[in-house]
């Protein structure tokens, strides 16, 4: 059993990409292997956009790389009731900078509840339940303000794009959390006296978040 506390964690977002490289093959696998003409390197992260809706917009390492192919760690799919065998195909695209957000004040995460559907049959006096989906995900920023920090610059430029970027959270007792998501940020800081002036951003996730353990 273990607890701990966020102090220390450091938070990064993507502020530049390399092209997309095409993947032509994704195997169904304990971690997928994608046939993909490439210059990545082991320890890169990629975002991957795929033809399996449980694998498309989420942010992955390499774990083993060479010429013609990319393992995606942790990455498992082995189900091909989930991930159909022969349409996991998509596009890769690898974080080439990061870029830390720093006087980061307050990170709040707001949806991913599970969500249910309720039925009863005729000749029953109950309810039942059975879970359908977890509900949209959000990340909420509350930043210091400083116009002239990088990290407070790249969100401004992302929030422009309208398009996803990945958010990389490295924890203080190890191991990281890997987001992306649509951006929205307000340049106006909040002003109430005796407070710290911030700024808010927001991150409306696209898929589900990657955790590794180092």
């Amino acid at each position: 059993m273990a607890v701990s506390l966020p102090n220390g964690i450091v938070l990064a977002i993507a502020s530049a990409y390399t092209a997309n490289a095409t993947v032509t093959v994704a195997t169904n696998a304990s971690e997928a292997v994608l046939t993909v003409t490439n210059t990545f390197t082991t320890g890169d992260y990629v975002e991957f956009t795929s033809g399996w809706a449980n694998a498309n917009n989420r942010v992955f390492r390499a774990k083993a790389v060479t010429g013609t192919s990319v393992t995606l760690e942790g990455l498992d799919t082995t189900s091909t009731a989930l991930y159909p065998a022969g349409t996991g195909t998509g596009t890769l695209r690898k974080i080439s900078t990061w870029t830390q957000i720093s006087q980061i004040i307050g990170l709040t995460s707001s949806g991913g509840d599970p969500q249910y559907q309720t039925y009863s049959f005729l000749e029953q006096n109950f309810d039942s339940q059975i879970p359908t989906t977890t509900s949209a995900q959000s990340l909420a920023m509350e930043i210091a303000d400083d116009p002239a920090l990088a990290g407070y610059q790249a969100i401004r430029t992302a929030a422009l794009a309208r398009s996803n970027y990945a958010l990389r959270a490295t924890l203080p007792q190890g191991g990281f959390i890997l987001y992306n998501g649509i951006f929205a940020f307000d340049e106006t800081p909040s002003m109430t006296k005796g407070n710290l002036m911030a700024v808010k951003s927001g991150c409306a996730l696209q898929g589900r978040p990657v955790r590794y353990a180092s």
